[in-house]
């Protein structure tokens, strides 16, 4: 009996089991924003258009209302009625006595002043139905993400791969970020970007950002033995997708090649070789940093080979080609095996990018 009310309560704690509206500030999907100003000029809007449609309807039936002195209802009186009467206050000096009147009050009248209300407590309703919205949200994401690129981590090395893959034409509808941290997450949604809230090396927060349906995972944690652990339990469970993991040091990197990664960054080693580099040819470094920056000058990119290219060298077409990429292997331009280019090679090629 234990054992089944543990695993009972194990299950309801899986992030993947749980409603959607229990994944509201765990999960979180962007929304356009919209200023404050704008938003105010908006309900003031349908405010005028609820008063001016309830002011027409009594107007067209002004002879079924009489004012406290039996008079007919002037236009002006129509206005006056229809602006206590949205506004809930009700004096009583005019009131519908016929029986067509006082069905349109019910029909046309009394719908219209809870639309009112709703107006001028907008603001109110707004944060109140937030957690509905994101629900919605959240349903509807979870149905349809499919090929998009988790990003484990948004420090330093998060932050730049992300905006790398923007500067690369990446919409950002189609990345997620999964971190620890509510503060770096709420400047990644004002990216555009789905955000998850959690540990990496948790499977079930993993499965929460649609690790199994991703094409791409990048593993930028801050430890090595975290970046391990995560890119275990991402190859567990997406066998397909490609994974990509920075580390500190080189000598993990046969642990992150064990654990499934398909390419390691070691970006402590890769800067300081920028540093050495930089103090006898910093030129060097500044080209090289161009051709990390997709947003201007230069970039190195992959395209396929066209049709007029089989069977020519790679040294002798128009673009200056780096590597050939055949069979998931990356050959040199320089190696004998790249002579000739075939048609299902992938080309690593410079390409000129417009600022």
């Amino acid at each position: 009996m234990p054992g089944r009310l543990r695993a009972r309560f194990s299950r309801s704690d899986m992030l993947t089991e749980r409603p959607d509206f229990a994944l509201v500030g765990i999960l979180r999907v962007p929304q356009l924003q919209t200023s404050p100003s704008r938003a105010i000029t908006r309900r003031v809007g349908y405010a005028v258009v609820a008063l001016t449609l309830a002011v027409l309807v009594v107007y067209l039936d002004r002879d079924g209302y009489r004012d406290a002195q039996g008079d007919a209802l002037s236009l002006l009186d129509c206005i006056y009625y229809a602006t206590v009467s949205l506004s809930t206050t009700g004096y009583g000096d005019i009131t519908p006595f016929t029986p067509e009147a006082r069905l349109i009050n019910v029909l046309v009248v009394t719908p219209l002043r809870i639309f009112f209300l709703i107006v001028l407590v907008g603001t109110t309703l707004s944060a109140l139905t937030e957690s509905s919205r994101q629900a919605f949200k959240i349903q509807r994401w979870r149905h349809r993400v499919r090929n998009h690129t988790v990003v484990v981590g948004y420090g330093t090395k998060g932050r730049t791969a992300v905006d790398a893959m923007l500067g690369d034409g990446v919409p950002p509808s189609d990345i997620v970020v999964v971190d620890t941290d509510p503060v770096v997450l709420e400047t990644a949604a004002g990216q555009g970007l789905v955000t998850v809230q959690g540990s990496a090396t948790k499977s079930d927060v993993l499965r929460l950002a649609g690790v199994q349906h991703a094409a791409a995972i990048i593993v930028a944690a801050n430890r090595d033995d975290t970046a391990v652990l995560v890119t275990l339990s991402a190859r567990e469970i997406a066998p397909r997708a490609k994974i990509v993991a920075a580390i500190r040091e080189s000598e993990n990197t046969h642990l992150l090649r064990q654990s499934g990664a398909d390419s390691v960054v070691i970006s402590s080693e890769t800067a300081g070789r920028l540093l050495g580099i930089a103090t006898t040819t910093p030129s060097v470094v500044e080209m090289i940093e161009d051709l990390l920056t997709p947003e201007a000058g230069f970039a190195i990119a992959e395209r396929d080979v066209e049709p007029n290219e089989v069977g020519g060298s790679p040294r002798h077409l128009s673009d200056i080609v780096l590597g050939v990429v055949r069979d998931g292997r990356l050959l040199r331009v320089g190696s004998p095996e790249v002579d000739a280019v075939e048609a299902d090679d992938k080309l690593l090629y410079i390409r000129r990018v417009s600022g």
